[in-house]
């Protein structure tokens, strides 16, 4: 398969992953109502790409790293991410005292919508200079995770003690704030990171930096 040909195939191949990752961890999750909270977006969000697939395409990096995101998602909501195996893994191996995979989760919750963020100011040309973009898209990425954290407590309020699972704060007083810090972290991380990379990607398309205010 030529590089031409992979680069047309990959939105298929990503969501096909995605798809088969969806409906194993749909078989028997630990919970299902967790599940379901935990997939939500996943559910939502992948119609709406496939729908504006053709007319606003993303790069391939984005597409590699939203369906990275959605597997998180995905496993963390078969397993609830205080269960999944990887986190128990890796606090043994790190010594942490949590299972640290919800961490992982609100770093991602930074990382990849900082790249989608990215790639719509430029492209649409709401921002047209370096000078502001990192300021503006961390925001942005504060304000994702600042949503999904009313969400938790909408959640905690409207279900008691079943939305435990889907909070997984483990015990800690100051997790919403951890998670909101996690997740600037890796806003902040991704523009530093793959910012390089995704201006040459968003110059194939038309859709890099241009002028400076």
């Amino acid at each position: 398969m030529s590089m031409q040909n992979f680069a047309d195939r990959l939105p298929v191949l990503l969501l096909g992953l995605v798809g088969v990752a969806l409906v194993a961890s749909g078989v028997a999750p630990f919970d299902r109502a967790t599940w379901w909270m935990e997939v939500a977006p996943v559910i939502i969000l992948a119609p709406l790409l496939v729908a504006s697939h053709r007319r606003f395409p993303l790069t391939r990096l984005l597409q590699v790293l939203i369906a990275a995101h959605a597997l998180v998602l995905i496993v963390g909501g078969a397993w609830t991410y205080a269960r999944v195996p990887f986190g128990f893994w890796l606090q043994d191996v790190m010594g942490f005292e949590r299972n640290p995979y919800d961490r992982i989760g609100h770093f991602m919750q930074g990382f990849v919508p900082a790249l989608a963020a990215r790639e719509i100011l430029l492209r649409r040309a709401v921002v047209r200079g370096r000078g502001w973009l990192l300021f503006i898209v961390s925001c942005i990425c504060l304000a994702i995770s600042a949503v999904y954290e009313l969400v938790e407590w909408g959640a905690a309020v409207a279900l008691g003690q079943g939305a435990e699972a889907f909070l997984g704060t483990q015990g800690d007083p100051w997790d919403t704030q951890s998670d909101m810090a996690m997740a600037l972290v890796g806003a902040v991380c991704a523009q530093w990171a793959l910012g390089r990379w995704h201006d040459r990607q968003l110059a194939r398309i038309g859709g890099g930096l241009r002028r400076p205010f």
